[in-house]
């Protein structure tokens, strides 16, 4: 792999959000058990792996006992300009589900069109496209 890839430590939730990402964003999901990996430091049926490919990739896994699980302060994931412009609306839509918006996907002041959300997972998205990216 070649670019940047975001792996997020989740608090026993990996398959369940890893899932929601999936049902966003689409592509292919793979989740792999610590029992699969021979890892006693957690629950058998906790996920030692995910890995989401596609649009977006994301992948992460279950914390182990001890470990600390994701807490994100002053970090956007960052989806500027990645998708069409309808597409972008869909994800941040679906993103904002059980979430919090902390700005609207709206047109601003300097031309360009984004937003952020807090997902239900505790992820922070900022999401947008310029004019020329935008329906016609």
């Amino acid at each position: 792999m070649t670019a940047l890839q975001i792996y997020v430590s989740f608090p026993g939730t990996a398959r369940e959000a890893l899932g929601f990402y999936a049902d966003v964003f689409g592509g292919e999901l793979a989740l792999f058990t610590y029992e699969q990996f021979n890892r006693s430091d957690g629950p058998p049926d906790a996920i030692a792996h995910g890995q989401l490919n596609g649009a977006v990739a994301l992948a992460g896994s279950d914390a182990a006992a001890g470990e600390k699980s994701v807490r994100f302060e002053g970090l956007m994931l960052s989806l500027l300009g990645t998708a069409e412009p309808t597409v972008l609306h869909e994800w941040f839509d679906k993103l904002a589900v059980d979430g919090r918006v902390i700005d609207p996907l709206t047109p601003k002041p300097w031309g360009a069109t984004d937003g952020q959300v807090v997902d239900r997972h505790g992820l922070h998205w900022l999401i947008g496209y310029e004019p020329s990216a935008s329906p016609g």
